[in-house]
């Protein structure tokens, strides 16, 4: 799944838009390690497929929510997105926080995945 490439188009009334291209296959979004619900992958007429995702209600409030996409055959993470909401303080450092911590998870599954596969 390595080949895929996501590139994002646009981010408007809750839902994040990117096209997607280079393969086939599932695509799934987390949030805080859960997936995300509604997600769709529609083909474009012009090749690649577009991926829609929905940001839940329950996603938005005080503080930093960071959605990884990634394959779920391999766990390779295509791309990101975070939302922030509330009061801004250092919201650069923190928002930086929350991606490592959203990418430490993914390792940490990967790693536990692998040791389980080969031991």
């Amino acid at each position: 799944m390595s080949e895929l490439t996501l590139t994002k188009t646009r981010f408007t009334g809750g839902i994040w838009e990117g096209v997607v291209t280079g393969g086939a296959g599932p695509l799934e979004v987390v949030l805080d390690a859960e997936p995300v619900q509604g997600v769709t992958l529609e083909a474009l007429p012009e090749g690649g497929r577009l991926l829609r995702v929905p940001v839940p209600a329950e996603a938005i409030g005080d503080g930093i929510r960071c959605f990884v996409i990634r394959s779920p055959a391999d766990g390779a993470v295509l791309g990101q997105f975070a939302v922030i909401g509330g009061e801004l303080a250092d919201a650069a450092l923190v928002s930086e926080v929350a991606l490592l911590r959203a990418e430490l998870d993914l390792l940490k599954r990967a790693f536990r995945r692998h040791c389980s596969e080969t031991g």
